[in-house]
């Protein structure tokens, strides 16, 4: 783009996407010649937003946790009643997550050490919200021991349980917000 100032945050999400992409296309080995080249960059322009391959890995893993908190706020009920966290975090994990959800770049992310504590800030988050919730502490931690357990599942075993299986499964986890008392 000659003569035209980009937009440092938008080419780095863009640069982020396009490693998303380059990640299914490639696999895991892909190269930052192949990133600058998807994102539509030159290698020092994808350089000066990531400076290393493992800088690059590690936005794509901040962006995977954006994108599920942005999902759940955008499925947050206006009313604040019990359980809306829980019940906005149970249609997260049930909605398709596009390039995030892809084997390559799940695979990609796995190995990675800061993954790791990335995911205990962000539990801490869920938890937090969730714990706050207004629903009994012991509901609300089956609901997300599940949560855990169906992203496990996603991961593992993409696309070999039946739709309506998952759906069954969603509708069971809401029906457990619809009371705020322990399950015994």
């Amino acid at each position: 783009m000659p003569g035209e100032l980009r937009n440092a945050p938008r080419t780095r999400r863009e640069v982020i996407e396009a490693a998303a992409r380059a990640l299914i296309a490639h696999g895991p080995g892909v190269s930052l010649d192949a990133v600058a080249k998807e994102a539509g960059v030159s290698k020092g322009g994808l350089l000066h937003h990531f400076r290393t391959k493992q800088a690059l890995i590690v936005g794509l893993i901040d962006a995977w946790f954006d994108h599920y908190d942005a999902t759940v706020e955008s499925l947050l009920e206006p009313e604040d009643t019990p359980g809306r966290w829980t019940r906005a975090h149970i249609r997260a994990t049930f909605e398709p997550a596009g390039l995030w959800s892809h084997p390559s770049v799940v695979t990609a992310l796995i190995g990675v050490p800061e993954l790791q504590q990335c995911l205990d800030v962000a539990a801490a988050r869920w938890r937090q919200q969730t714990d706050s919730d207004g629903l009994h502490p012991q509901r609300a931690d089956l609901i997300s021991r599940a949560l855990d357990g169906v992203t496990l599942a996603d991961l593992l075993w993409r696309g070999q349980e039946p739709e309506e299986e998952r759906l069954q499964t969603r509708d069971l986890l809401l029906k457990l917000t619809e009371q705020s008392g322990p399950l015994v």
